[in-house]
């Protein structure tokens, strides 16, 4: 067995000081006071006082490391990708597809599938953000690939045979009945570049519907007699809200409205990282079109936002200090919520006996010292 001393755990009681964390092969089998730790323990590090947090969960992951899931759905692009996101903390991810053709859709899904098989490290499942959008909210997505969703569009959703689907799609593009019979069939369904009102937002989640993809972006605006999808959201338990918090999708003061508004705290930090994530040379293309990279922005050629170039310590990190959330709740949206959104927080996302070790390691200044992904330090 291996381990880490004079730790200070984040667990679900708050942090817990100089503990030993405590593994065998890639999981977890005790956390306990360092003194009380089991004897002939091999000490891996000696964390003097740092912070102990789990790996981070990103459910929207579009590219990173100079690649983009849509131009190469393979499992050389997954793991590539995960490669980039692991030296920023992320452990867990799902490869994320922008809207786009069936045909590429249906290599994404055998890529995510092959890549969980072949056991490319920290691959969750898919997310599919569209093509079922409403072209007036569609960002940098391209609308020709929007379509309706009919019973083949269905079993195309729902063919991901290992690992979980995420699927964003407009409400009012669709029926409460379909969105019920993807919730059905194992898909975790999000609402997401929608012009959906407050009453067909409710009548979604009464289907089922579950989570919300970047919230405040690509959704109508929260207006005094027209509530919409923000409203409906915010005020429901059973959504869980993904923010982008770089600065750029939505001003600090918006989200700490939200955060203060949902009492259920039912919030996720996700990056929407595109290929510039790990990269010095930053730019990148979008199909045809030319994206600018800069001071973390990234933009089309007419100041359309087109993802983000934000990593998950860099969001966890922000959440500490646009929001003035403690380590404690930004690393939790980071790990443990996302984990009860896709249904496996009692197999992954804390830091406790059965769990993963999947463990990151901070300094006193918010900064990443150490990772430990199944056991295995990887940076």
């Amino acid at each position: 067995m291996k381990s880490l001393i004079h730790a200070n755990v984040l667990t679900d009681d708050g942090w817990k000081p100089d503990q030993a964390v405590i593994w065998r092969d890639a999981q977890i089998v005790d956390v306990c006071d360092y003194k009380n730790r089991p004897q002939g323990t091999q000490i891996v590090a000696d964390v003097q006082g740092d912070y102990l947090v789990p790996g981070f969960i990103d459910i929207q992951v579009n590219g990173g490391g100079g690649v983009l899931f849509n131009d190469d759905p393979s499992v050389e692009t997954i793991a590539r990708m995960g490669a980039a996101h692991r030296q920023y903390g992320t452990t867990g991810f799902f490869p994320t597809l922008i809207s786009d053709t069936p045909a590429k859709m249906a290599k994404a899904i055998t890529a995510v599938n092959e890549a969980i098989l072949a056991g490319v490290p920290g691959v969750l499942g898919i997310h599919l953000e569209g093509p079922h959008l409403n072209p007036d909210k569609r960002g940098v997505h391209d609308e020709h690939h929007f379509k309706p969703i009919g019973a083949s569009e269905v079993d195309l959703l729902c063919s991901l045979k290992k690992g979980k689907t995420i699927v964003t799609l407009a409400p009012e593009m669709t029926t409460p009945n379909v969105i019920s019979t993807l919730v059905g069939r194992g898909v975790i369904v999000s609402a997401g570049h929608t012009m959906a009102s407050y009453d067909q937002a409710m009548s979604a989640f009464d289907a089922g519907l579950s989570g919300v993809t970047h919230l405040y972006n690509a959704m109508p605006q929260l207006l005094s007699r027209a509530p919409g999808l923000i409203a409906a959201a915010l005020e429901d338990a059973r959504i869980w809200c993904g923010v982008i918090v770089d600065g750029h999708h939505v001003d600090p003061a918006m989200l700490q409205l939200a955060l203060r508004a949902k009492a259920d705290g039912q919030f996720m930090l996700v990056t929407d990282a595109m290929p510039s994530v790990g990269m010095e040379d930053k730019n990148f293309k979008l199909g045809e079109r030319e994206i600018t990279v800069k001071d973390g922005r990234c933009v089309t050629g007419d100041g359309t936002l087109a993802g983000s170039d934000l990593d998950m310590m860099s969001a966890v990190r922000n959440a500490t200090q646009m929001l003035g959330l403690s380590l404690r709740d930004a690393a939790q949206m980071a790990s443990h919520n996302p984990a009860q959104f896709i249904g496996v927080a009692g197999t992954t996302g804390y830091i406790g006996q059965g769990a993963p070790a999947d463990i990151l390691r901070i300094g006193q200044d918010l900064k990443l010292k150490q990772i430990w992904q199944a056991g295995c330090e990887v940076f």
